[in-house]
């Protein structure tokens, strides 16, 4: 039997034992070591930046009312002319060329949809490619598209003889399970990350009020398991996260737990709502101000309690906002700046060359964009 060399053993554990108290130090110091540095790293080491970080941009198709999402390392935009799906290099990787007169981008960290409001047109984009979107009823009118992490996704739609209708695919665009209400409104409806849950928003008149409810079905059973009493709250937003959904009102934010037995709410008070963004892992970013007309002057984060995790004074003007895994994002005329959670400043750009519109990665990237062209910021 051939004895190992017992240098090569020595160097053998040596690095075993590197190895080991370097897994350690990541977990015991994991708050004090930026992870998402290297991360960031791991992904964009090809890609040339500048001095303060940026990369060269590209230039994007435009148009009327447009967003866009950075969606798994590409972009994706939607505008009034359409839908463009782009590599960080600006190659064109897919587009629809079509007339949207309620252009809505809807995105989750894998999948994105591009709709008409409104209309029947629907485009789905997922890990580099359009796939084929799921063939719609007749005269059916798109109010809500929600995708998930698994590629599936709630539809909400009008339909012919009901009030309304949701439709859960499976991400081969197979149809789960379709709702379908005739004595109350369906406006928005959000799939569980789990792919088990669809939770339904439904609006009614009642005494001359609105009153909105939130109905939780299983995908195979076609009764809710439970239904929690939104009150007058007209829903603007939903997100559905591992242990509760967060519901975004006019003047309040509820987050209603997984199995809708405990409801959180943040009320505005006196302040109104001039933005939000659900996208963070567990906190909801929101801008209010003093008057219905006029700028922010505030952001607040918001836990999964109900509270506000902590406040921010603001003194100009917020152009965009955007919220994504341990992040949030304000951007402003003159500046663009990136915070954790607790609103603790983590990077800042004095010079974000005219952008207008700021998506997050979970990562703390952010993606740039202006009418024409878009870039990514990596923080230093």
């Amino acid at each position: 039997m051939k004895k190992s060399n017992p240098l090569l053993r020595l160097l053998a554990l040596v690095v075993t034992a590197a190895l080991v108290l370097g897994a350690l130090a990541l977990v015991v110091y994991r708050d004090r070591l930026n992870v998402d540095a290297l991360r960031r790293w791991l992904s964009y080491r090809s890609l040339e930046t500048s001095d303060t970080g940026q990369a060269a941009p590209f230039t994007h198709a435009g148009g009327d009312r447009m967003s866009l999402a950075y969606l798994d390392g590409r972009v994706l935009t939607a505008s009034a002319a359409g839908a463009h799906y782009y590599a960080l290099s600006g190659e064109l990787i897919a587009e629809e060329v079509a007339p949207l007169d309620n252009p809505v981008l809807s995105v989750s960290r894998t999948a994105g949809a591009v709709y008409d409001a409104g209309g029947q047109s629907l485009f789905l984009f997922r890990n580099g490619e359009e796939c084929p979107a799921p063939a719609l009823e007749e005269g059916a009118d798109l109010l809500s598209v929600r995708p998930n992490d698994s590629g599936w996704m709630a539809v909400t739609a009008q339909h012919s003889g009901y009030k309304g209708a949701v439709t859960v695919y499976d991400a081969q665009q197979e149809p789960v399970i379709q709702i379908s209400l005739s004595s109350t409104f369906a406006v928005d409806a959000a799939l569980s990350p789990d792919n088990r849950t669809v939770a339904v928003v439904t609006m009614d008149q009642t005494g001359g009020q609105f009153a909105s409810t939130l109905l939780l079905y299983p995908v195979d059973q076609s009764e809710p398991s439970a239904q929690v009493d939104l009150g007058n709250l007209v829903v603007l937003d939903l997100e559905y996260e591992d242990e509760q959904l967060w519901v975004l009102g006019e003047d309040q934010l509820a987050v209603v737990s997984a199995d809708g037995g405990q409801v959180a709410r943040y009320d505005l008070g006196r302040s109104y709502l001039k933005g939000c963004d659900l996208g963070g892992d567990g906190f909801a970013l929101l801008l209010t101000g003093p008057y219905r007309e006029g700028s922010a002057d505030r952001a607040v984060v918001v836990g999964p309690d109900g509270l506000a995790v902590q406040t921010l004074e603001l003194t100009r003007p917020v152009l965009d906002l955007s919220a994504a895994g341990s992040y949030c994002a304000l951007l402003t005329g003159s500046d663009l700046t990136i915070y954790t959670r607790d609103l603790t400043l983590y990077a800042a750009l004095d010079d974000p060359q005219g952008a207008r519109l700021v998506d997050l990665a979970a990562d703390g990237s952010a993606l740039l964009a202006d009418s024409q062209r878009a870039w990514l910021f990596l923080p230093g």
